[in-house]
């Protein structure tokens, strides 16, 4: 018989009135904007399965704003994300697509842009009870669930990268608790995350960044 916290019963601490369709919407995109250099220009959604159905009575529309905003899960300022979108000048859009349906049924797909030119997408889903998974970064699969402090580097798929990353991360007295590389084709664009039970130390980036395979890090705790 499997495990059942109390967590899973009683759900997030949240604002909204679905854990699936808000607070879980709302994790998807707060660790998206973790992956983005601030500040967001535009925020552009497209919604599958329930979230298309259902985004407008459930919140969300307005949990995915707040998320890209920075607003987690209780913060009751997702419920003014529209006004405060406004305000700091961030675009978006939502699209509903019902056509597609071989994916999760609560899944978003997030692209966005901040005011260096950058554009990322994440696409993420939402797995009940406020737990997620992002499963795509830029059209490259991935998965990680934003439970844990993680590393993500982005690299050329090159022989001795990965060993650059674990000692950097040793040397600093991190303990991986999770490791895994995803990448478009041998020696393409690959995507290492490496997640750690601990709170991540200052200054990785700037370390990993002195392997001139690495072209981008980003950090995100938990």
């Amino acid at each position: 018989m499997s495990f059942i916290s109390v967590f899973d019963v009683l759900g997030p601490n949240m604002i909204g009135p679905s854990s699936s369709h808000t607070a879980g919407a709302a994790v998807i995109a707060f660790l998206a904007h973790k992956l983005m250099a601030p500040p967001l220009t535009r925020a552009d959604f497209t919604l599958y399965g329930s979230f298309a159905k259902t985004y407008h009575g459930h919140g969300t529309d307005r949990a995915l704003l707040g998320g890209v905003l920075g607003f987690s899960p209780d913060d009751l300022c997702i419920r003014e994300s529209f006004r405060i979108a406004g305000e700091r000048g961030l675009a978006f859009t939502f699209t509903p697509n019902e056509t597609e349906t071989d994916v999760h049924p609560n899944t978003v797909d997030i692209r966005m842009e901040n005011a260096a030119g950058q554009v990322m997408t994440v696409r993420g889903e939402s797995l009940g009870g406020g737990k997620v998974r992002i499963v795509r970064i830029n059209g490259v699969h991935v998965d990680f669930t934003g439970e844990y402090a993680a590393v993500i580097a982005i690299h050329q798929d090159k022989p001795g990268v990965v060993a650059h990353i674990t000692k950097v991360l040793s040397d600093r007295g991190v303990n991986i608790a999770f490791m895994r590389l995803f990448r478009e084709g041998k020696g393409d664009i690959a995507y290492s995350i490496l997640e750690s039970d601990g709170v991540l130390p200052d200054g990785i980036p700037e370390q990993l960044r002195t392997n001139p395979h690495i072209h981008d890090v980003m950090i995100v705790q938990p």
